[in-house]
């Protein structure tokens, strides 16, 4: 079965929701039609219960991932600034096993990572086959903030980018392609790629900039360089629309959360988690018979010790 005919239990008896709810496999993504809100909104308690009993299966799933090697999982966020990525990760994952577990965050790109191609930094991230990796952002960014803000290119010295007007239509497309052909490496190593676009609304995301300002002990998480950001939405929106299409195929989908309630978007992801790690082959390995042998042995030495 195709991973976006899968149907997941939704989260009252009788209520069914398929992933193709959610995901986006061809360029038929349109940013300004999808809703941020979801079909049917959790209280905290439904959504922490119903996220706790996917993580239990999850965690069993995660466990063979480990004892195997064969496969390694890479959880791709992106979203505007404060729809939940870092509280998603927070609440989710909070059971899991930290050995097979590790989260690496990407952002604007800095001089360093500029003297270097622009998937040299995340490759530098990958987990391990039998690991799970989240990026908290991603080699996305390259294609989203340097298409808003074009001239931290031009620090990038590279070939035939001298100005802005060499940074065209044609460089994105080349970029967009490297990083299917990326992702597509990646899929034949033995690695399974879940992207998630986090959706919230312009005007939830006023809302959670004012709670982070209102309440000192969020102070911290803002920065007047949110505000800025801000004022190129509609860019961002354009850009995320654009990445989306050009990189979202039958083998590596994108997932578009409605994110104005977190709640119900950590639900919704736990549900998209679970349903695609289950459809991998996944087994604990088994011992060859000088091991069985051994263990055996081992076995009797401590019961008479």
């Amino acid at each position: 079965m195709k991973h976006n005919e899968l149907q997941i239990d939704y989260w009252k008896a009788g209520n069914r929701m398929k992933i193709s709810d959610y995901e986006y496999q061809q360029g038929n993504f349109k940013i300004k039609e999808v809703s941020t809100k979801p079909k049917k909104l959790l209280t905290k308690d439904e959504a922490e219960k119903h996220v706790q009993k996917r993580m239990k299966e999850f965690a069993k799933d995660q466990e063979m991932l480990f004892a195997r090697h064969h496969y390694g999982l890479i959880i791709v966020l992106q979203a505007m600034d404060a729809a939940g990525k870092d509280s998603l990760v927070n609440h989710v994952f909070k059971g899991i096993t930290p050995a097979g577990f590790q989260v690496a965050s990407f952002k604007q790109p800095n001089s360093i990572d500029l003297r270097h191609d622009f998937l040299w930094r995340v490759n530098a991230q990958l987990p391990e086959r039998g690991k799970i990796g989240i990026f908290n952002r991603s080699y996305y960014e390259d294609v989203l903030i340097s298409r808003v803000h074009p001239e931290i290119l031009l620090n990038a010295n590279l070939p035939g980018i001298h100005r802005l007007d060499d940074i065209n239509e044609s460089f994105y497309q080349t970029r967009y392609r490297d990083i299917c052909n990326y992702e597509r490496y990646l899929t034949h190593c033995g690695y399974v790629i879940l992207k998630f676009f986090l959706h919230v609304s312009k005007d939830e995301q006023k809302k959670r900039f004012i709670a982070r300002i209102e309440e000192k002990n969020k102070n911290w998480k803002f920065s007047s360089a949110d505000i800025r950001e801000r004022g190129f939405w509609n860019q961002y929106q354009d850009a995320y629309q654009r990445a989306i299409n050009a990189t979202a195929s039958v083998e590596n989908p994108w997932y578009v959360l409605p994110a104005d309630d977190k709640w119900t978007c950590r639900a919704i992801f736990s549900d998209i988690l679970l349903a695609r790690i289950s459809q991998l082959p996944l087994s604990y390995p088994r011992v060859s018979a000088e091991e069985e042998n051994n263990l055996e042995k081992a076995y009797a030495e401590l019961k008479k010790d």
